[in-house]
């Protein structure tokens, strides 16, 4: 079961408060503004700022 397209439009990155996008692998939530991704685990995404990493670009 993927993400809902109601559920990806309302989130947020936690830090920055900018709308999130599926990563192309669709294994995280990718904050255009401050690089995180946040893991879904399960089909539940993760938001937590310590559970995201950094992406280089």
């Amino acid at each position: 079961m993927a993400l809902s397209k109601e559920l990806l439009e309302i989130l947020v990155c936690p830090e920055c408060k900018v709308k999130v996008e599926l990563t192309p692998d669709a294994s995280g939530l990718k904050c255009a503004k401050c690089r995180r991704i946040y893991p879904i685990k399960d089909d539940i995404p993760v938001m937590l700022p310590e559970e995201a990493t950094v992406a280089s670009a």
